[in-house]
């Protein structure tokens, strides 16, 4: 199996709407060298391969997969946050949509939100332009909330708290979201606004 699939070239061109020829001007380069490609007789040189990626505009790893991503939902993405967090240091990292992600050598699973219940009960008033938000939870150093977010359509803001510190934390009230907690014992939870 070679490193890159003329049938993945030849899709890639007609879907950027290129002739042979307007490809092959892109990379300095005849159009009867592009024709081989696509048609199994020969191989790009692997010099060219991030530029054809450029031209083509697709990353590296789909040009040589042939596994071509495509975001479906362009709106409305970050709604689609994940949050991870690393058990051992408290390090929080976010990604839109799935990733892959470890701290301390640990592989870090997605965090699943959960509604918020009895022991996690995220209050939400209004102040002027803000929300407020606060949380009736004990704040020790073996039990406390890591950090709230407030995520909307286009914004997403994260506020990291730390053992016996007081949890009121405000946000610019933009529209509607959704208002989240993690707790280092009970994991995540969530309040729709």
């Amino acid at each position: 199996m070679s490193y890159v699939q003329n049938e993945t070239i030849r899709a890639l061109r007609e879907r950027k709407a290129l002739t042979q020829k307007q490809l092959a001007e892109k990379l300095c380069i005849s159009d009867k060298t592009i024709s081989k490609w696509e048609t199994g007789k020969g191989l790009p040189d692997i010099s060219l391969l991030e530029d054809l990626a450029r031209a083509l505009g697709v990353s590296l790893t789909e040009l040589m997969t042939g596994d071509l991503q495509t975001n479906e939902n362009r709106s409305a993405n970050l709604r689609r946050m994940g949050f991870y967090v690393c058990p051992v240091c408290g390090n929080v990292i976010t990604a839109v949509g799935k990733g892959s992600f470890s701290c301390c050598g640990i592989p870090l699973p997605v965090q699943e939100a959960q509604p918020e219940d009895n022991a996690h009960t995220i209050t939400v008033e209004p102040v002027e332009d803000e929300i407020c938000v606060t949380i009736a939870h004990p704040m020790t150093k073996s039990h406390y909330i890591s950090f709230i977010a407030w995520v909307s359509n286009d914004r997403a803001e994260l506020v990291k708290l730390y053992p016996e510190q007081d949890i009121t934390v405000r946000f610019k009230k933009r529209g509607h979201g959704t208002v989240y907690a993690y707790c280092n014992r009970d994991g995540l939870f969530s309040k729709r606004l």
